[in-house]
């Protein structure tokens, strides 16, 4: 058996934790946990009773990623591409799960990580069409549209909410709340829109992708259907998501899709683009 991976959390919430504890029920023979952190110190220390050792909770990031091969960054947009910035300058490799937080600092991540020699992985996150995308662009795409919709309680607490003073509790239909570039967007619902910036990486950009954001009192699911108009023909997509069952604000699907994208990372085998 070769030398294990040693990966390191950083954010201790629902997808944080979730994914803390897979990398030890099921990823035991190729890697381990080597810490976890969060910047509410109790948290961590609290995830890692339940992963088995108080001594997983680490004191500082810069110590977990000094211990770590691979980061994987569970947080909020905000902290993303400090978090990845300072990963990539110590060399190592980093999962970025907060996808709009580094939206604009693409280019500049990108060309850090070359100069380092690490690798920012991306999850496709809760989106089905990624693959397909990020093949059409490698011809020409002309349009891309995504419209998003979620049970009305996933936008609670959200500041772009608060500042048009939407009343969530008076929708009692389908509502348009949202719709403009997928870089406002971004920026309008940093927790809710990752697989918005992670679709315009794989294909034409913030600036050229359109989001439309629609708030339901009928869904339980979050669904997400993608429209491309390329020259490699048209792609229709549609996902319907469960909810993380400790985050209403994220979807079930983008834990496993960063599951599916360690598994990528240890086997030898890779199955997609």
């Amino acid at each position: 058996m070769g030398k294990r991976l040693r990966i390191g959390v950083v954010g201790c919430g629902a997808i944080g934790s979730s994914l803390a504890k897979k990398i030890i029920s099921d990823f035991s023979p190729s890697a381990r946990l080597a810490g976890v952190y969060d910047i509410a110190g109790e948290r961590a220390k609290k995830l890692a009773k339940q992963c088995g050792s108080p001594k997983l909770a680490i004191s500082s990031l810069g110590r977990l990623i000094a211990i770590s091969d691979l980061v994987i960054e569970a947080t909020q947009a905000g902290a993303a591409f400090t978090i990845a910035t300072k990963t990539v300058n110590a060399s190592r490799d980093i999962m970025v799960m907060s996808v709009g937080g580094i939206l604009t600092h693409y280019r500049k991540l990108r060309t850090l990580a070359q100069r380092k020699g690490s690798r920012v992985f991306i999850p496709s996150g809760a989106l089905a069409a990624i693959d397909s995308v990020k093949a059409a662009a490698c011809g020409k795409i002309e349009k891309v549209t995504l419209t998003t919709r979620k049970p009305v309680r996933a936008f609670s607490g959200v500041a772009y909410v608060r500042e048009k003073r939407i009343r969530l509790d008076r929708i009692k239909k389908d509502t348009v709340i949202f719709k403009g570039s997928a870089l406002a967007a971004t920026r309008a619902f940093p927790q809710n829109i990752n697989v918005a910036a992670t679709l315009s990486l794989a294909g034409i950009g913030a600036k050229k992708t359109t989001v439309m954001m629609v708030a339901s009192p009928h869904l339980s699911k979050n669904i997400h259907e993608v429209e491309v108009e390329s020259a490699s023909g048209r792609i229709i997509s549609r996902t319907e998501n469960v909810v993380h069952p400790d985050n209403p604000k994220t979807s079930y699907l983008a834990v496993l899709s960063a599951i599916a994208t360690l598994k990528q990372v240890l086997e030898p085998v890779k199955i997609g683009t």
